[in-house]
Parts: structure tokens; sequence; C-alpha cells
């Protein structure tokens, strides 16, 4: 970064007063407010000079320790071959979020959400001997996926950057190693991101392979939900849970069956309150596309779907998708919003815990009207029965069945993967052991969201005046603010003066050298979020003093100017 200080009258600091109407979640409001992003397109975004500052930072650390860890940075293209992702059976499989299109000459390509096919015909051209094992490539680079519904900025958009390394050994012992080290690599660049991360246990989704971790940073905002249990130290993501049948048996019916109109009832929460029933006592009826016929899923009215259980049955077409709403009409006469599992004629699934109630109310296939008082096997056929729900708060430990876990919302910032011979064996990726004979490599994949961490750390560290950057990501470390800069000598010699002395101890600095009212200019640097702030006016120079903040505090303090420069020492030490 510059070796010299940055005056605000050049440089880009395009602050907005009030917070877009569009933003949803604190990052979002925050990113656009402070400047640091625009929207080009849906989920597709400009990084200003402000945020391309803190995405430089955060890109430095996650460089310097991939390369501790003897991991080698390369560059591998955006644009990448149909063929290879036939070859590897991603082509189809992975579903719509990849944006496939054409060349003049008709020949298929797709920009690329994740590289391990590229990767891996790297290592099938390039290695030839397992002494040239083990080895990690690693790339910083923009992917693109087509995400449905792009929303809350960068943290779900389609074009975004992502540090993605691909570990290759001769044996499962040795990818166990691998990625025991990016583990390890992780906390320490976590940690270095001033980041609140956990490790959990994570599902593979489209990446594959059999096991792997996610690390999140606890949010409120947060997407996933993560199970935690501190009495053994456990956390997954809820997606990951599977759930113990019930150990009760179901009560027996005590209702009648009725049908009640139920006149602008769409949700749960509106059937709970029209009736003064509780959820737990309903149940919601979800059609999804199968293979060869629709499938309707059966959860109790509290209960979320888990999709990576929903994927596992039998049947149901991947990636898990729900059945249009013309579909819905034909095969069940009504709208989705009042399908109930009763006459259906489509295959019924039930979660474990909706097979368990008994006398509760759901759909009745008819717009306005739900039924109340069903039961299972009176009224409806025994459906099929499979653990289908996510986790939540009081569910039982899985590593501590008589312990409980507690649910938090997480934002997933990096994910890890043990892929084994999933790419290597489908690409003949192969190496000749100490025998000498031909073995297909095992792989590990470990990839960091690097433009979603920019986000992450603003969920976590912000107050109600703007983001409060971790030292080691701010965009500036320290801001001047002069009082009078245009039109006092005085104060624009010291500022100037003070601005030399903190490039030279290896601060980057930010000067406002603008004609603003000093509120204006507070204001806009806490909103930027910059960690140290020191203020030179007229009057504290005649007292021999510049004030200086800390931006996580709400207390200022006066530093003799004859004392600046230890004062400037003490800093460094903190910098880091």
């Amino acid at each position: 970064m510059a070796k010299h200080v940055i005056k605000t009258s050049r440089f880009l600091l395009a602050t907005l007063k009030e917070t877009p109407s569009d933003a949803e979640i604190l990052s979002h409001q925050l990113m656009l407010r402070a400047g640091m992003i625009r929207r080009v397109a849906a989920g597709v975004y400009n990084w200003l000079p402000l945020g391309h500052r803190v995405l430089s930072r955060v890109k430095s650390i996650i460089r310097e320790e991939m390369n501790a860890s003897l991991a080698q940075e390369v560059l591998m293209p955006a644009v990448q071959p149909a063929e290879l992702w036939q070859d590897s059976g991603r082509w189809e499989d992975y579903g719509p979020e990849l944006l496939r299109f054409t060349d003049r000459h008709d020949r298929d390509f797709c920009f690329g959400p994740t590289h391990e096919e590229v990767v891996t015909i790297i290592a099938r051209n390039e290695i030839r001997s397992y002494r040239q094992l083990p080895i990690n490539l690693y790339q910083v680079q923009t992917k693109f996926r087509d995400e449905i519904r792009p929303r809350f900025g960068i943290m779900r958009g389609r074009e975004f950057i992502m540090k993605d390394a691909y570990s290759f050994d001769l044996d499962r012992e040795g990818m166990e190693q691998s990625y025991e080290v990016m583990r390890e690599t992780y906390v320490r660049i976590f940690s270095r991101l001033g980041l609140d991360a956990r490790a959990v246990r994570a599902d593979s989704g489209a990446i594959g392979g059999s096991f792997s971790h996610e690390f999140h940073v606890l949010a409120d905002s947060g997407e996933d939900g993560i199970a935690l249990c501190d009495e053994v130290q456990f956390a997954a993501n809820v997606e990951t849970i599977d759930l113990a049948p019930p150990t009760n048996d179901r009560d027996d019916p005590n209702q009648s069956l009725k049908e009640v109109h139920t006149p602008a009832v769409h949700t749960i929460d509106d059937l709970c309150a029209f009736l003064n029933i509780q959820p737990q006592q309903t149940v919601k009826t979800l059609v999804f596309d199968g293979i060869d016929a629709p499938i309707a899923i059966v959860l109790r009215g509290d209960h979320e779907l888990n999709a990576v259980k929903a994927e596992r049955i039998d049947g149901i077409a991947k990636p898990i998708r729900m059945t249009s709403s013309a579909t819905i009409e034909q095969i069940c006469g009504t709208e989705p919003g009042s399908i109930g599992p009763k006459d259906l004629t489509i295959r019924v699934i039930a979660d474990q815990d909706a097979a368990l109630l008994s006398d509760f109310v759901c759909g009745a296939n008819r717009a306005e009207y739900h039924l109340t008082g069903v039961n299972w096997g009176r009224d409806i056929d025994e459906p099929e029965v499979m653990d289908l729900r996510k986790a939540i708060d009081g569910d039982p430990c899985p590593d501590a069945p008589k312990e409980s876990i507690t649910v938090r919302r997480g934002i997933e910032v990096g994910h890890i993967f043990q892929l084994g011979t999933k790419y290597s064996k489908a690409l003949e990726a192969t190496c000749l052991d100490e025998t000498g004979r031909a073995q297909p490599m095992y792989m590990g994949c470990y990839g960091i969201g690097v433009t979603r961490v920019v986000a992450a750390a603003i969920e976590q560290h912000n107050d109600t005046h703007g983001i409060m950057w971790p030292d080691s990501i701010a965009p500036f470390d320290v801001c001047i603010v002069p009082i009078g800069y245009q039109k006092s000598d005085s104060v624009r010699s010291a500022a100037d003066d003070l601005g030399d002395t903190l490039v030279e101890a290896g601060f980057e600095v930010l000067l406002d050298d603008r004609n603003e009212r000093p509120g204006v200019m507070f204001a806009e640097m806490d909103l930027i979020g910059i960690p140290h702030r020191f203020v030179v006016g007229q009057r504290g120079l005649e007292k021999g003093v510049i004030e200086y903040r800390n931006r996580r505090s709400s207390d200022s303090s006066d530093i003799a100017q004859s004392d600046i420069g230890e004062f400037i020492a003490s800093l460094s030490l903190s910098r880091d």
C-alpha cells in the first residue's frame, strides 16, 4: 500500500448520509454508506478505493499464512471448458448456479465457481512421482455462482473473490495430514483477521468428499444455523446433525376431523393466531420435484426442512427444488399455501416428529380452508417416515446425548474438504508410488470467501456510528483530522508533520484536508472505521497537545507534541 500520506482531497471518499432502502443487513448498509462498494447488477459490485484497500489487506494476510504453510500460489483461468466438468460428472450435477455459455465456435464453457477440475489437470500433467508430493496449490481469484436470489450485498453475491487451495498426496494418511495443516492455517488466518470464527463439522455439498469443516463467524445476521455444545466442545452445522427417532409413542386421537374456513391465512403464524394454537400442533406440507413425480414432505409447523437430509430421499430430484405452483395446482387442486397430506395422490414422506403428532392441523387442499383434528392412520394413510428436519435449541448433542445443543447463527467464511480420489480418478490424475505403480492422488480442497470476510468483519465489528475495523484489515491505520487545515498555516504544518511521522513508523495514513465542519469529518471517519484518530487544532497546538482517540473508545486524550513520537511507537507495538 501507499508509503505516503493520502489526503481526502485526492481520494475517492464516496460516503452516503442516508442508508439505501435496498440494503437489508448491517454490513450491506455500512459498506454502501462508507463508499466501499456500488451495485452494478444483481449480486455484482464495483469495489471502490476504500473497499479495495480492505480487500488488499485481507488478501495479504491470507497469502502470508498460505505461503508459511508451504502452499504455492498459481493462477487458473476463470473460464473453463465444459469437457472437464463433463469428465468429472459435475456439468449436470452442479445445477443452475453454474453459469454456462458458448463461444463463437459453439463450444461449451462455464465461468468457474470453483476449480477442482482445472487444478486436477495441472496435477495430472505435472506430477509424475510420489517424490513431488505432498503439494498444495492455491490461488486468489474471481468466481461466479448464479445465485437464484442474490441478497445481502456481497454476503451472497453472484460474483465474488475466493482463495481456493488444493492439496495432493499419495495416500489417505497424507491427505489427512495436509488437511490438518490447512485447518491450523485457517485458525491463524481468521485470528489475524480479527474474526471470532468457529470450525464446525459440515456437509460437503456439491464439492464432494467424505469429510469437511466450515469456518463460521458468529453473527445474528448469519444464514447458517450452528449447533454448539460447550460441555463437550461440539460444533457443527445444523444440516449435518442426524436426529434419533423420538422415544415416546403417538397419543390416541381425541378430536374429530373438521374443515375450518381460514380466510387470509397464509403462514403458520397466521394459522396459529387465527385458531389460537401453537405451531407444534400444526404441520406444513412442501412439494418437491422428483425424478419421476413430485414428492410431498410433511414437517411440524415449528420445524425447518434440512435440505441435505431431503436429498437423501430415493427418487427426489437433485439439487432439491420446489415444484412449480402450476404443477402443484394441477396435482393437488390448490395453491402451495393450502396443501395438506390428506388425500394426496403423490408420495408423502413425514419427518419423524411430524409423524408422531395426533389431532393436528393441516391444509385442506382447498384455498382458505384448513383441517383440524387430523390423525395419521385414521384420516390419512400412515406416511413414510424419515429424519428430515434441522436441529434446534434443546435437541440432544450427537457427541453427548445427555447434553443439549444451542443453535446460533453463523456466516460461513471458509470451508475445507477431504476429497479423496473423487476428482483424480475421474480425470486420471495419477503418480507413481515407491513400487513404480500408478496411484490416483488423494486431494484436499480449502476455500476462503475473501469478499465475504469483509462483510463478516463488519457484522462483528460495528457500533451506532459505523464500522470498527480490526486493526489488521482497516483501510487506513490512522486518520488525521485537522481543524482549519485550509485556514491555518500552523495547523496545516503540524498535521503534515504528524502524517509524515506516522508514515515513517509504518502506518497507512488518511489526512482529511477538506474544508468541512469538524462534526462532518468526525462522523465520516467513525463511519469508515479507521482505528486511530488524531485531531490537530489551533487551540490544542497553543497548549502544545494533539488529541487522540481510539475508534473503539468514546474517550479522547491529549498527547503532548513532545511525546508524540513515543506515543506513535507504542501504537506500532499493538498494530499487528
